[in-house]
């Protein structure tokens, strides 16, 4: 779990562990902006230093996976189910339009 930072003009920064979090927060020199996310906001002026951030994707048939991480460790994780009725929808739908153009109607060629 990871507590997310904005330095004091409110841009985002890296985000730091709860023990960090809570050590700013104790010394006053972070105040909490948000409760969900929870989100720090410093108090102090501190350098603009900003890791690389690489996002991986992982499409498959039933799930994505989403990671992002820096070399050290991973900032965020989700996984996303897909949709699987959506054959079953057309098929029905195919279904029923098959039916209603055989249907026996007046004035229908």
């Amino acid at each position: 779990m990871r507590v997310f930072v904005l330095n004091k003009r409110g841009k985002p920064l890296m985000p730091c562990s709860p023990a960090k979090a809570r050590l700013l927060l104790k010394e006053k020199k972070a105040v909490v902006v948000r409760r969900t996310p929870f989100t720090l906001q410093l108090t102090i002026a501190t350098g603009e230093a900003k890791q690389a951030v690489s996002l991986g994707v992982d499409a498959g048939y039933k799930h994505v996976g989403l990671s992002a991480s820096t070399k050290k460790a991973e900032l965020y994780a989700s996984e996303v189910e897909l949709r699987q009725d959506i054959t079953d929808l057309l098929s029905a739908r195919r279904a029923l339009r098959r039916a209603r153009r055989n249907r026996k109607t007046r004035y229908r060629a």
